[in-house]
């Protein structure tokens, strides 16, 4: 190994500047958590196999996770100073270098020249195959730590630390990583398994209520997929200040979902694809609004999209509770969008085949269908019922 690996740097710009030392006990929030209820563990059964510990105060008992000794932590700048510091300490107690890797919070983040800047760092700073990459934060994060230890020395261990209700529900399993590009969204990336999730409900205490609604959709996305009491639960009592256990059953619920689909289906040539339901007109809004809309609010009326196409064809009927779920949650309004534009980053999406789009629609709660027939005459019409909807 090179050197010690102690330091603060971050990664912003078109230069990797090196920041001061990571204080060993710095400012942080819920060190140690609450310990009450055992946490709990779902596999998920891809090969190697690995588990999902979703419970509370298991930021602080990070190194029990951890096995490399040296260890870059992957943040962002709003999220490294509440948590790192108690990462961190858990890491260094056990006798692990530990150095911390900040980039600036949101999607724009998830860029070729960011990541390039993190694999940089970490080769200046001397990590070798034998190292981690811990991605502490919410899904940006992940997507971006993921991809960094996917391609770093062709690959070193990843464990993800979710920190936002979107990454613990969804994006930090099943080991997407990724990276964006002006034509889209995700084009960039790589299947990288982590060798742990680790979800500590008590960093979701200072989630901004915005952000508790990102990952909500996709709650209600898993619930639809395969869980009716989320999508019961979502339409009734949910809110950011339930209580822990229910945090942590509804993520565990969810989490059970998506490892079932992707133990069937790692590499997404089946069943997997249901997991994208909302998500091939929710990706085109978003990029083609220029992230005006954040990922959760996209794919909320991309499921209602999904469902305007479904009733279409006969298939199901779900086109008022989606309605009724958007009430509810109260997402950013739908901006005016050229159409063209947003079908031609549909047209860009990576499940489309043979120049054709795929959606995943519903015949019913918990019966997904992907379908890849889909005309324009059908697409512009679930498009004008949805823009009248939402005026």
């Amino acid at each position: 190994m090179g050197r010690e690996h102690s330091g603060s740097t971050r990664v912003s710009g078109p230069l990797v500047k090196a920041g001061s030392e990571l204080d060993a006990a710095g400012s942080r929030a819920s060190a140690t958590g609450s310990q009450d209820g055992a946490a709990r563990r779902l596999p998920v059964a891809v090969s190697p196999s690995y588990d999902v510990v979703i419970g509370q105060g298991l930021l602080a008992a990070a190194a029990d996770f951890v096995a490399e000794r040296h260890v870059a932590i992957v943040s962002d700048e709003h999220v490294a100073p509440l948590y790192a510091g108690s990462l961190s300490d858990s890491l260094r107690g056990a006798g692990k270098q530990v150095m911390l890797l900040t980039v600036s919070p949101g999607e724009a983040s998830k860029q070729v020249g960011v990541w390039s800047q993190l694999l940089e760092a970490m080769a200046t700073s001397g990590l070798n195959r034998d190292a981690a990459v811990v991605a502490l934060g919410g899904g940006v994060v992940g997507d971006l730590g993921g991809f960094a230890a996917a391609t770093y020395l062709r690959g070193v261990a990843l464990y993800q630390f979710p920190t936002s209700l979107l990454a613990m529900v969804d994006s930090s399993v099943g080991g997407k990583t990724g990276l964006d590009l002006p034509q889209g969204k995700n084009l960039v990336g790589a299947f990288w398994q982590p060798r742990a999730v680790v979800a500590d409900i008590d960093t979701l205490a200072t989630l901004p209520a915005a952000e508790f609604r990102q990952g909500t959709v996709e709650l209600v996305k898993t619930g639809f997929l395969g869980d009716p009491w989320l999508v019961d639960l979502v339409e009734g009592e949910w809110s950011p200040t339930v209580s822990p256990a229910l945090l942590s059953e509804a993520v565990a619920r969810s989490v059970a979902v998506k490892a079932a689909k992707v133990a069937a289906d790692e590499r997404e040539s089946g069943v997997r694809a249901h997991l994208n339901l909302g998500h091939t007109l929710g990706h085109a809004i978003e990029a083609a609004s220029d992230l005006q809309l954040p990922h959760g609010d996209c794919v909320l009326y991309g499921m209602l999209y999904a469902a305007l196409l479904a009733e279409g064809r006969g298939l199901s009927d779900l086109v008022a509770r989606f309605a009724q779920l958007i009430e509810r949650l109260q997402p950013r309004p739908l901006p005016e969008l050229d159409y063209d534009r947003v079908t031609a980053y549909m047209g860009r999406d990576k499940k489309a085949a043979q120049g054709r789009l795929k959606f995943v629609l519903l015949h019913d709660v918990g019966v997904p269908v992907v379908v890849g027939d889909v005309s324009d005459a059908e697409r512009a019409l679930a498009w004008r019922r949805l823009k009248e909807m939402m005026a």
